[in-house]
This record gives structure tokens, sequence and C-alpha cells, in this order.
């Protein structure tokens, strides 16, 4: 690994009535009473509900689902749902349209979820950040090229601000956590100064015997990148400001790669990264070059390469190592 590398290693109801029991009558004409279809259960009278449309037999009838179920607070919340084998009542939830059966209704409700977020500083030439999301402090002296580790956040929309330590507000901005989502949220330079650029870590698991490998542009300096080894291999072309490759398979070994502005043609995106001869370590490609990274790849681990922002000059970067088992 070169001097200008860093590496980070992160551990990656109710009760329902049968509609066979007698009935309590009813307070209003219209509440209750048989509803269709009528040869089963689902015909005989049910308990009235306190509004109508809450709750009630669901169509089709001849199941739990035609049994009157407890009212929920707010229409629309909870309830079966059709079709389905989940047809209880479930407890209502904070918000409107989270849980309950779902269809095809096979599968248990869903409950109000979280989601794994981590912060990256990618923001050249400011001081350490101090990062928020809602009212929870989620990061406090954060300095630059450094990533805290994943911690939960409620899914959904939630407010991330960033200021410095001593509360200089530099960002607000509403970013969507989706549930059991694990993601990297980089704060970056821009031309109107901070943003936040919202990165999925999701990946399938790596056959036996391989890693993964994806590289990111996180340098407000550079222009399109290219990603290559000496023995002539493109791994990624045209790598841009904010875009951050797809995942590749990698074989566990010692690498180096380049970064280069080339018109070469990249390897095809199916094809995985296999090992590189030891003779090509060291030796540099033909192509005028902004950088390099040795990297040594180990068997089931997921790595990402950042490149930041060194200097103030066009292309002087930086790489920052994140891996994740």
């Amino acid at each position: 690994m070169d001097s200008n590398s860093f590496y980070y290693f992160l551990a990656p109801s109710g009760r329902a009535y049968s509609g066979a029991e007698p009935v309590i009558p009813l307070p209003n004409v219209g509440e209750g009473g048989p509803v269709y279809p009528g040869n089963d259960p689902a015909a005989e009278p049910v308990i009235p509900l306190p509004y109508p449309g809450e709750g009630g037999p669901v169509y089709p009838g001849d199941g739990p689902a035609a049994e009157p179920v407890i009212p929920l607070p707010y229409p629309g919340e909870g309830g079966p749902v059709y079709p389905g084998d989940s047809q209880e009542p479930v407890i209502p939830l904070p918000y409107p349209g989270e849980g309950g059966p779902v269809y095809p209704g096979n599968q248990p409700a869903v409950r109000p979820g979280t989601s794994q977020v981590r912060f990256l500083n990618a923001a050249y030439n400011y001081p350490a950040l101090r990062i928020t999301v809602d009212n929870s402090r989620f990061a406090s002296g954060l300095g630059y090229a450094s990533v805290t580790s994943y911690g939960r956040v409620r899914a959904g929309y939630r407010t991330v601000t960033v200021s410095n330590t001593n509360g200089r507000v530099y960002l607000r901005r509403s970013l969507p956590f989706q549930t059991n989502g694990l993601t990297t949220v980089a704060v970056i330079n821009t031309a109107g100064g901070l943003n936040l650029l919202q990165i999925a870590d999701s990946c399938c698991a790596p056959p036996n015997g391989w890693s993964s490998l994806r590289v990111g542009n996180l340098a407000y300096n550079t222009g399109p990148l290219d990603v290559i080894m000496s023995d002539g291999r493109v791994v990624w072309s045209d790598l841009r400001f904010k875009e951050v490759s797809p995942f590749k398979r990698i074989a566990p070994g010692t690498y180096q790669f380049f970064y280069a502005d080339t018109n070469l043609a990249p390897m095809s995106p199916a094809l995985a990264i296999e090992r590189l001869d030891p003779a090509w370590l060291g030796v540099y490609p033909p192509q005028e070059t902004f950088g390099s990274v040795y990297l040594d790849v180990d068997v089931g681990e997921r790595y990402t390469v950042y490149l930041l922002q060194k200097g103030s000059g066009r292309n002087n970067i930086q790489n920052l190592i994140l891996v994740d088992r």
C-alpha cells in the first residue's frame, strides 16, 4: 500500500369473532348483517363496528378474512388485505402504509424498519464535520478522508445536517433511507459548497474463493479517469466525479491499479479480475498516470477504493480503502 492510502476495516392484534356466534343487536339499520357471498360464515351477522366502513368482512369470504376485525384508529391502517393467508387484524403502526399483510399476503406483517448508514468526509479543505440525523448526533469531529462505522437510523426520509464542530451549518438536506438498506453517505465538494452523495453498499456475496471490488471517484478536481493495470487490462473507464463503479469479482492476491486518462476499451462487465502476475507489480503502464494503489485482496471481502482530492491541482488525488467483511 502506498503512502497516500488509508485503510478502514469495518465488521460490514386483536381477536376476530366467529361469524357462527350470536350477534349483538346493531344500533343503526344497515350496519353489520350478512355480507356477499352468503353460503358460509361470511353470510352471518357480524358485530357492529363504531364507524361504518371500518373493519368488517373482506371479499372473498370463506375464511378468516370473512370475520369481523377489531377497528383500527385510522381508516386504512392494518386489517386484512386481499388475498392471503395472513388475514388477522394487525396492530396499527405509527405511520400509515407501514406493515400489515401485503398482497399476496403469504408472509408475516412488516414492522417499522431501520436502515444502516455510515458517513464519509470527502469535503476537501473543510474542517472536521459534525453529522446530525434528525435530532440525533451521528458523528462529531469527523476528519477529512475518514469514515464512521455503520449506525442505524429509522427508515424513511430523514434530515441530515452537516456543520463544523462549533455549530456552523454548511448543509441541511432530506434523504430517503430504505428499510434494511445499507448505504454510505459521502459529504463532497461542489461548485456551490458542500453536498451529499448517497451510495448503495449492498452487494451479492462473492462466490467461494473470490472477493468483490469497486472504485468511486469523489475527487472534485478530476476529469474522467480509467482504472487500469500494468498488464494492459482496463478494469473501468471514464469514471467521473460522483460516479461509483459496480462491484466486480476479484481473485485473492496482490494488485496494483493505476488511474489514467486513455482511449482504451474497458474489459467486459461480466469478466472477473483474475490474478495479476507478480512480475507486473511495480511496472508502470505506458500511459500517463495520476496515481496508483496497491491492494492485497483476501477471500470473501468487499473492497471499495474511493479517490479523494489531495491538493488543489488537477487530478491530485489520494486513496481511501474500505474493507467490509
